[in-house]
């Protein structure tokens, strides 16, 4: 059996990053595995505060932009984390079998946390347990991920591994992870060594989904760039991070590699280029933007999907846990 399992966090103004470096490649993978699972990590968004009321509308959000970008609620499972009682009760166990040692080892967790890493919450800490609790409480083969969560899923196959040695059973898979596409990490269009995030003060710096043609096309004029056309071989980017960034949103549209892109449009003036990128985007985010518009409008609908995509993950997840609970000898009268 093959199963995938992904999830984004639902921390509002999803953008062009969240699109291309992961919704999108889930679509594709719906059609190629039988046996999806996504999920809208709800209790992952907490480590960082978050107002409630905010999370209350993201949540419904994120999974709105599932459904719009084509992700079937009918084939595939779709929930929020926080429904479905066993990711948290796997993390307790697997904060159990993960030594300190491999957190420590975390960089995603000095990052965030900062210089002022004494005041993050525990819950930042031990965030890559409950990311090997998501994955395997559905005992998934396949996870794809991004540059950023690379080290977090080899801490899940190390948790699979240790826990398997530790009682002596073959209980949990040793997941394979999945890259996918040339836009696997979308940088600022203002800065293209940084991240595409949310959290930019510049508005001006990333795609939003909700963005109009005419807002795409604004900020794709303002898109930092140098003052050379664009190479004709991929080398040709090196210490060129904006150029880079903007071939690599153009030939993840597209569907091809950056040498293939290249080779269509190299010697071109940016002007020319970010014409032919705000054409493609318009094109590709349109229809998306406009179902996600309708379903947002629709919160009923998506409470449907949710309550219902809760209700088949619990159906797989309580054999496992129960089997997890088991094997470390937890009655359960």
């Amino acid at each position: 059996m093959k199963r995938i399992f992904s999830g984004a966090q639902p921390t509002g103004n999803l953008h062009l990053g969240n699109y291309l470096g992961a919704i999108r490649n889930w679509v594709t993978l719906q059609q190629d595995f039988s046996d999806c699972v996504f999920c809208v990590v709800d209790q992952h968004a907490i480590t960082l505060w978050q107002d409630p009321k905010e999370l209350h509308r993201s949540i419904r959000e994120l999974a709105a932009a599932y459904i719009a970008a084509g992700i079937d609620p009918g084939k595939s499972i779709l929930f929020n984390q926080s429904a479905v009682p066993g990711h948290a009760q796997l993390a307790w166990v697997f904060n159990c079998v993960a030594r300190i040692g491999w957190m420590n080892r975390m960089t995603q967790f000095k990052d965030k946390a900062g210089k002022n890493r004494e005041n993050a919450s525990v819950g930042l800490y031990v965030y890559p347990t409950l990311m090997a609790a998501d994955i395997l409480l559905y005992k998934a083969t396949h996870v794809p991920v991004g540059e950023d969560q690379k080290q977090h899923l080899e801490l899940t196959r190390d948790i699979a591994i240790k826990f398997n040695n530790d009682f002596g059973v073959d209980l949990f898979p040793v997941p394979e992870p999945l890259i996918l596409g040339e836009a696997t990490r979308v940088m600022s269009l203002r800065d293209g060594t940084k991240k595409m995030s949310k959290s930019d003060p510049s508005d001006y710096s990333r795609i939003n989904l909700a963005d109009d043609a005419d807002a795409i096309a604004q900020k794709i004029r303002k898109a930092r760039t140098d003052p050379d056309p664009l190479p004709e071989v991929v080398a040709g980017l090196a210490d060129r991070p904006e150029a880079d960034n903007l071939v690599t949103i153009f030939a993840a549209l597209k569907g091809i590699s950056k040498a293939a892109a290249l080779a269509d449009v190299g010697g071109q003036s940016f002007a020319v280029f970010k014409g032919m990128l705000t054409d493609l985007l318009v094109s590709e985010l349109a229809p998306v933007s406009a179902e996600w518009r309708r379903l947002v409008a629709d919160p009923a609908y998506i409470d449907s999907v949710l309550r219902d995509g809760a209700e088949r993950a619990s159906v797989l997840a309580r054999p496992i846990l129960d089997e997890v609970y088991d094997t470390v000898g937890f009655l359960r009268p």
